[in-house]
């Protein structure tokens, strides 16, 4: 038996040195809200049905042996990439926050289909794009 194609993303990770800053920024920035925080490991982030979960590498690349879960160890090394949904008019809102905040955007351009990403940069270097919802069905 063929079993179905996944349906959606459920969750999206990225990887972060300094857990307090990207908390900072993914709340206080992006206004995400806050699921859970374990220590220095992970701090988890609502973002509409789905979840943003930021790991310190260096404690999720070492297996614990007394974990409450199985979860294995992963980790990752070097900038990842988010992008977040966003209708033309909430992007022109991004773009004033994140100026008005002194937050670089990268790029700014319209897809060959006409749909507009932004791009800035997380404190630790990930790509954090917010582009038009329809960007991938032209």
């Amino acid at each position: 038996m063929t079993p179905p194609k996944p349906a959606k993303i459920l969750e999206t990770a990225l990887y972060v040195g300094d857990l307090d800053r990207a908390e900072a920024f993914y709340s206080e920035i992006l206004g995400l809200e806050r699921l859970q925080r374990v220590g220095t490991r992970h701090v988890f982030f609502r973002v509409g049905a789905g979840v943003l979960l930021l790991f310190n590498p260096k404690e999720t690349e070492i297996a614990n042996p007394d974990a409450r879960l199985p979860v294995p160890p992963h980790g990752a090394r070097g900038p990842g990439h988010i992008c977040f949904a966003a209708e033309a008019a909430e992007i022109e809102a991004w773009v004033e926050h994140f100026t008005a905040r002194g937050i670089a955007i990268e790029a700014d351009f319209n897809w060959p289909y006409g749909a507009r990403s932004i791009y800035i940069r997380d404190p630790d270097g990930n790509s954090v794009e917010f582009a038009e919802p329809w960007l991938w069905e032209g």
